[in-house]
């Protein structure tokens, strides 16, 4: 009985093999005429006239074909076609097709179609084991809108990607992509390109990326790996960055840097938005902007920045723990508004200011700025002004107050103060030899400071002036501050780095951290659309060697 039954295994396995050994055979169809020249064409039979044979699921065509049925191997000539179900057509004038490999060569002439696209080549080979047909002598794909040229390239029927290499091209009514390596699915339109790659709009924007990725269909990109958005007056460089040419979008997510070489100005943080169409641009995570003024540079933070207005109207707005800081001025407030055009920059709520040594707060303050000559013009403080500088040469503190305060600023330092409307001041004097004289306290209508290199050389008081002058030993400590005094100065920005609360640079490691993780990825072809996604110089702190002199 086991060996009945081992003997129906093997005539089983015997039936199976033959059928296999029968699949892989090529099947002659059809032929009008049959010959054999041994002379001509040893070892083969010569079919002509309306040839067809089928293998494997696949039917090869010709007007003229040498069969080697003991090599299952055809030569075919003139009108040839390999049709694989309806998957894959590969048409030429010339082929060649080996039934035990399973490899396909076609040449002169050749298209090689599909349900999405069309490639046209000279010589076109094609494995049905792998199901992927290569080029290596220049090739052109007409895939929708697209048109796609390579020197070589590589199409798999199962996925219907092409993986075009070398002077790569690709062009539709609305963008061109130029790169060495781009991987294409034809069914969605999606390309992925790797290395050095521009991609160039029909509007006149660039973007440059060596790993990213583009919807052809949709005009939509996401590219990383140093990319670079180039608009009309703005670039645009983040660890990645998303593109939206329909609605003239881009938003760019860590390490950001867009340049504004038409406005002197440049913006860096964390995550931007950029919208052409109205010319703004949103952005915030270590938000700052670098405005030069003069030869320095006026830096501007806040944890959101908004910045709209074509070019010589930008207007910037900035919210929530606003700083701004040049080498001789720093400032913070709640939030600011800057107009490009009237020269404005206007500081609400809590503001104050640093420089050349004193303090100035008030309930808003603006600095004005001459934009032809890029430099600072003038300061108004208005309601509750205030002045206070520490006394250097002791522990106390020189103060006026007004209603007003009106400052005028020469060579980008203020030369001019003038104090307005019930002025008060409690000044430190000194004679010669920088022994104190006296704790002056005083009341007018006006005050005028006068600066020089960062000194005070005169203090003049206007209409009915009321002073008295204490010795230190007679004024008490409680006397020596003026209604409203409130001492900042360990808010000071001294130093680029001080722009950022503590709170926002321990984020910035978080950002350093996903840099790090981003730089070690690579974008890989996928069949859905992405998710979308400062460098500072520190600048060196000038002393302050404002000293006082005696009032007149």
């Amino acid at each position: 009985m086991k060996k009945y039954i081992l003997f129906i295994l093997l005539f089983c396995s015997c039936i199976l093999v033959s059928a296999q050994e029968q699949k892989k055979q090529l099947k002659l169809i059809t032929t009008d005429y049959t010959t054999h020249n041994e002379n001509e064409i040893p070892g083969a039979v010569i079919l002509t006239g309306n040839v067809q044979f089928e293998h494997d699921g696949a039917n090869i065509y010709g007007n003229k074909v040498y069969f080697f049925q003991k090599e299952q191997y055809i030569k075919v000539f003139g009108n040839v076609r390999l049709i694989q179900g309806d998957s894959v057509t590969i048409v030429g004038n010339y082929g060649e097709y080996n039934g035990k490999d399973r490899l396909a060569f076609i040449a002169d002439q050749v298209n090689l179609r599909s349900k999405e696209s069309t490639l046209a080549t000279d010589t076109l080979f094609y494995n049905r084991n792998t199901e992927q047909a290569f080029y290596n002598n220049n090739g052109t794909i007409i895939s929708g809108e697209n048109t796609l040229k390579s020197k070589n390239g590589t199409y798999d029927v199962p996925t219907k990607k092409f993986i075009f290499r070398t002077n790569v091209d690709v062009k539709n009514p609305t963008t061109t992509i130029n790169t060495n390596h781009l991987d294409y699915y034809e069914n969605s339109g999606h390309a992925y390109v790797f290395g050095p790659s521009w991609i160039t709009q029909s509007n006149g924007d660039r973007l440059y990326t060596e790993n990213g990725f583009y919807d052809t269909k949709n005009d939509l990109g996401t590219i990383g790996k140093n990319g670079k958005i180039f608009l009309e007056t703005q670039t645009i460089e983040a660890d990645k960055l998303f593109y939206d040419k329909k609605k003239n979008f881009a938003r760019a997510e860590n390490n950001i840097k867009i340049t504004d070489t038409i406005n002197n100005m440049v913006a860096t943080g964390h995550y931007a938005e950029v919208f052409k169409d109205v010319d703004s641009m949103f952005i915030t995570k270590k938000a700052l902007l670098k405005n030069v003024v003069e030869n320095d540079t006026l830096y501007l933070h806040g944890k959101k920045i908004v910045v709209t207005g074509p070019e010589g109207e930008r207007v910037a707005r900035a919210f929530n723990n606003v700083r701004i800081y040049k080498s001789d001025l720093s400032g913070k407030s709640d939030s600011i508004y800057s107009n490009q055009k009237t020269g404005i920059t206007k500081m609400i709520k809590d503001p104050v200011i640093w420089s050349q040594g004193s303090q100035i707060t008030g309930d808003i303050i603006y600095l004005l700025s001459d934009e032809n000559k890029e430099q600072m013009d003038s300061i108004k403080v208005l309601n509750n002004a205030f002045i206070i500088q520490k006394d250097t040469l002791g522990t106390g503190y020189n103060q006026m107050k007004g209603i007003d305060l009106f400052g005028k600023f020469k060579d980008n330092k203020l030369s001019i103060v003038d104090l307005i409307k019930n002025t008060e001041s409690i000044y430190y004097m000194y004679d010669d030899s920088n022994e104190l004289v006296g704790i002056e306290k005083a009341i007018c209508s006006k005050i005028r400071l006068e600066i020089e290199n960062n000194e005070i050389q005169n203090v003049i008081r206007y209409i009915n002036p009321d002073s008295e002058i204490y010795p230190e030993a007679d004024l008490p400590v409680n006397a020596r501050l003026l209604k409203g005094f409130k001492w900042r100065g360990d808010e000071e920005i001294k130093s680029l780095e001080d722009i950022f609360p503590p709170e926002e640079l321990a984020e910035d490691d978080k950002a350093i951290l996903i840099k790090q993780t981003i730089d070690e990825l690579e974008l890989e072809p996928m069949e859905v659309l992405p998710e979308t996604l400062q460098q500072n110089e520190p600048q060196n702190k000038k002393p302050n060697n404002l000293t006082k002199k005696k009032g007149k």
